[in-house]
C-alpha cells in the first residue's frame, strides 16, 4: 500500500544501494553452472581500497567463473513514459576480460536457473575484452531476438566507479551516459535493427558486362623498348681470380656476380586516363517487399527483476547503486550524489597502493633478517662440531 501511494506521487523508483547484505535482502544466486564448479561466489564490499569502506557493493570474487544473480522488483511497464536503467560500475581489479552490464528483466522467471539463455528485455552496460572489446551493450530483445545496437560506444577502462545510464523515451528515442555526460543519443530505429531495410539492392539488376569502373588504363599505343629486357644480376667485370687460387684444389674459379646498372625492372606501359570510364556503378534499389513498419519499439513489457549475467577473467568489479526508475530528474541527481560520494576514489587507491608498498619493503627487510639469522646459526653449529 504504501509503494502504490509512493507510485502515485512520484512515479516508478526502484533502487538498490547495497546498504544491506544482498543475500539477505532479495538477491538469489542461479545455480546455473554451480555443479560444474563454474559458478562464480558474490562478495559484499566496498572493495581493497575506497573512499567509504561502509559504501558496499555487490562485488564478482573469483576470476574466471561465471556469475548469474537477480532480485525481483515491483512491476514495472514504460508504457507512455521514460525507462531509466543506471548502475554504478568499478572495476577495481583493471579488468582485462569480462562483462560489466546488468539486465532487466521480464516478470515470472525462474530465479534458481536463471542463466546465460534467460529472457530479458534489456541487456546494458560495458564489456571489456583485450584491446578489441571496449564498448557499451545496449541490447533490446525484439520478437524472441537480441538485438546488439550497430552503434559502437567506449566505455571507460580505468579502475574506478563510473555511473552508466540508458534513457528510453516513449518517442522510441534513446539516450546513453557516463557519469552524467552523454554518449550516444538518437532514433531507436537507426541504431537497432528493428525493422527490415525499407529499400534492397534489385535483385533482377546488375552491373553491365561492358560498363567500365577503372579510371585509368594502360596507353595501348605504348611500346616496350627492344633493350629493356636485362638480367638482374651480370658477372663483375672487374674481378680477377685471386693469385693462390689453385684450380686443382678450389676448382674452377668464377667470377663474382654484381647487381646490373641496366637492369629496368619489369617493363609496365603508362597509364592514361581511361576514355570508356562511366564512374562507380551503383546498384539500383527497389521497395523491398518484406518490409513492415515496427512501431513503439521503446515498450519493453512488463519487467520484474533485475539481474546480471555475466562471465569475468579477472574478476573483482563492483556493482553499487542501481536504480529503475521513470524519473529522469532523480537518476541525475543521484548520478550527482554518487560521484560526489566517489571524489576521494584516486587518493584512497594512492594511499593503499603506498601501504601495501611499504608492508612489502617491511616483508623483505624480515626476510633478510630472517636469512641473516639462519646463517649465524648455521654458522655456530659448524663451531661447535669444531
Amino acid at each position: 500500500m504504501l509503494f502504490l501511494l509512493l507510485a502515485l506521487v512520484t512515479g516508478y523508483v526502484f533502487e538498490d544501494d547495497f546498504s544491506v547484505d544482498p543475500m539477505e535482502n532479495g538477491w538469489v544466486q542461479s545455480d546455473w553452472k554451480k555443479s560444474s564448479g563454474e559458478a562464480g561466489a558474490f562478495g559484499w564490499t566496498a572493495g581493497t581500497w575506497s573512499v567509504d569502506a561502509e559504501n558496499k557493493g555487490l562485488q564478482t570474487s573469483q576470476d574466471a567463473k561465471f556469475y548469474a544473480i537477480t532480485k525481483e522488483i515491483p512491476t514495472f511497464n514504460n508504457e507512455g513514459k521514460s525507462l531509466v536503467f543506471q548502475f554504478s560500475v568499478k572495476h577495481e581489479q583493471k579488468i582485462d576480460c569480462g562483462g560489466g552490464y546488468l539486465k532487466l528483466i521480464p516478470t515470472g522467471i525462474d530465479q534458481a536457473n536463471f542463466e546465460g539463455s534467460s529472457a530479458y528485455s534489456i541487456m546494458f552496460g560495458p564489456d571489456i575484452c583485450g584491446y578489441s572489446t571496449k564498448r557499451i551493450h545496449a541490447i533490446f530483445n525484439h520478437d524472441g531476438e537480441n538485438l546488439l545496437t550497430t552503434k559502437s560506444t567506449d566505455c571507460e577502462t580505468d579502475e574506478f566507479t563510473h555511473v552508466y545510464t540508458l534513457v528510453v523515451e516513449s518517442d522510441d528515442t534513446y539516450q546513453i551516459l557516463i557519469d552524467g555526460e552523454e554518449k550516444a543519443a538518437g532514433s531507436m530505429y537507426d541504431d537497432w535493427e528493428f525493422e527490415l531495410p525499407k529499400q534492397i539492392k534489385d535483385p533482377s539488376q546488375s552491373k553491365p558486362t561492358d560498363w567500365s569502373d577503372a579510371r585509368e588504363i594502360d596507353d595501348p599505343e605504348d611500346v616496350k623498348p627492344e633493350d629493356w629486357e636485362q638480367p638482374m644480376e651480370i658477372v663483375d667485370p672487374e674481378a680477377e681470380m685471386p693469385e693462390d687460387w689453385d684450380e686443382e684444389d678450389d676448382g674452377e674459379w668464377e667470377a663474382p656476380m654484381i647487381p646490373n646498372p641496366d637492369y629496368k625492372g619489369p617493363w609496365r606501359a603508362e597509364r592514361i586516363p581511361n576514355p570508356e570510364y562511366k564512374g562507380d556503378w551503383e546498384h539500383p534499389m527497389i521497395d523491398n517487399p518484406e518490409y513492415k513498419p515496427v512501431e513503439n519499439v521503446y515498450l519493453r513489457g512488463d519487467m520484474g527483476f533485475v539481474g546480471m549475467e555475466v562471465w569475468q577473467v579477472k574478476a573483482g568489479t563492483i556493482f553499487d547503486n542501481i536504480l529503475v526508475t521513470d524519473d529522469k530528474v532523480l537518476a541525475a541527481e543521484r548520478v550527482t550524489a554518487i560521484l560526489e560520494a566517489m571524489e576521494g576514489e584516486k587518493e584512497a587507491k594512492e594511499t593503499f597502493e603506498k601501504v601495501e608498498e611499504e608492508e612489502e619493503e617491511q616483508d623483505e627487510e624480515d626476510d633478510d633478517v630472517d636469512e641473516e639469522d639462519a646463517n649465524l646459526d648455521e654458522l655456530d653449529d659448524d663451531k661447535e662440531e669444531l
